[in-house]
């Protein structure tokens, strides 16, 4: 009896990986995919190095903070071949994430150290949620100086001791927001918090949530991370979470999908 439930013999059986397989396979496809292309649309945009194929995509935005390089597989093939090929693709002495939706082993013999295993976590937009609310003024960037003030909450706020003392253009180059929207939260003029919201593979990827001191505690976190999850309101949105991040998160009624694991190139 246990032979009826086995396919005819050559039959093509489809892991959910395949390069040739729709985005929309499975929500943990189109996250993978959506990072994928987070991670090299702004290096492509700003004529930045970068790198995109079936197994891995990555760029390289800048040569201090790992957060402005990501690596990201694609599929779940041995990590030593995707460091080995991004060490011949991409410049070799910059830092950078290591982006893994599979479990790894110790990769620390190829220069990497473990950053850890946070949850990517996803909002499904048929869940009803009440918008959060904040007494900052929260204004969709549109130019280079709102773009400007979005760097510097993240630099500052995040924070990002590598990317300091602030100056612009380390992490984000006009053209960024050709592929990219970006919010900024601000009391009166004063620019305190920050999100991004990148959409591919019929997914919007949550990034670069910031909140500075003088704002935390007056909803602020909620409300710009809320801006970017509803910008493709029809569509699911993903992000990674920080520990400091879930419970915001998950009183806007995101849920725990599944850990990934996170390297960093120092």
């Amino acid at each position: 009896m246990a032979s009826s439930i086995l396919p005819p013999e050559g039959e093509t059986l489809a892991t959910g990986w395949e390069p040739e397989l729709a985005p929309a396979d499975s929500l943990v496809r189109q996250a993978v995919l959506a990072h994928a292309s987070w991670a090299i649309d702004a290096p492509r945009r700003a004529g930045q190095p970068w790198y995109d194929g079936d197994t891995w995509a990555g760029g390289i935005l800048g040569d201090r903070g790992p957060l402005t390089n990501w690596v990201v597989p694609k599929q779940p093939v041995d990590p030593a071949e995707v460091i080995a090929e991004a060490a011949r693709e991409l410049p070799n002495n910059v830092p950078y994430l290591f982006v893994s939706a599979w479990p790894t082993r110790d990769l620390r013999e190829h220069g990497l150290a473990l950053a850890g295993h946070p949850p990517l976590m996803v909002h499904l937009p048929a869940i009803p949620t009440t918008p959060p609310a904040t007494d900052l003024e929260i204004r969709q960037v549109t130019d280079a100086a709102g773009l400007a003030d979005a760097e510097r909450v993240l630099v500052e706020g995040y924070p990002l001791p590598e990317l300091q003392p602030f100056q612009p253009g380390a992490v984000y180059d006009v053209s960024f927001l050709e592929g990219s929207a970006v919010w900024v939260g601000y009391d009166g003029d004063v620019p305190l918090a920050t999100s991004t919201a990148h959409h591919a593979a019929g997914l919007t990827v949550v990034e670069n949530v910031a909140v500075m001191p003088a704002a935390r505690g007056r909803g602020a976190g909620a409300a710009i991370t809320w801006a970017a999850t509803t910008h493709h309101p029809d569509h699911p949105a993903a992000l990674i979470a920080s520990d400091n991040g879930q419970p915001v998160y998950q009183r806007l009624n995101y849920l725990r999908l599944e850990r990934w694991t996170v390297w960093v190139r120092p």
